[in-house]
C-alpha cells in the first residue's frame, strides 16, 4: 500500500473548510432561535448538535468538490 502525506497547506485548508461549515451550522442555529422565539442558553446547550450537523455539512461539502473534481478530471491538460 502507498504512503501518502498530507501536507500542511492542505491540512490548514481543511480545517477552514470545517470551520466555515461550523459558522454556517451557528448562523443557522441562531436564525431557528430566533424564528421559533426560544431562550439564546439553547445557543450554549445545543452546542454539541451543531458540531455534528458542521461535521455533515463537512462530508456534504467533501462529497461534492470529490464529484467536482471527477468531473473536470477527464478535460485537464497534461503538460
Amino acid at each position: 500500500m502507498k504512503d501518502t502525506i498530507l501536507t500542511a497547506r492542505r491540512k490548514k485548508t481543511e480545517i477552514y473548510s470545517w470551520l466555515v461549515c461550523f459558522v454556517i451550522a451557528n448562523i443557522i442555529h441562531v436564525y431557528a432561535i430566533v424564528e421559533y422565539k426560544a431562550s439564546f442558553t439553547e445557543l450554549f446547550t445545543s452546542i454539541f448538535y451543531v458540531l455534528a450537523f458542521s461535521v455533515v455539512l463537512y462530508f456534504v461539502w467533501c462529497i461534492l468538490r470529490i464529484g467536482f473534481y471527477l468531473i473536470t478530471r477527464p478535460f485537464k491538460r497534461k503538460h
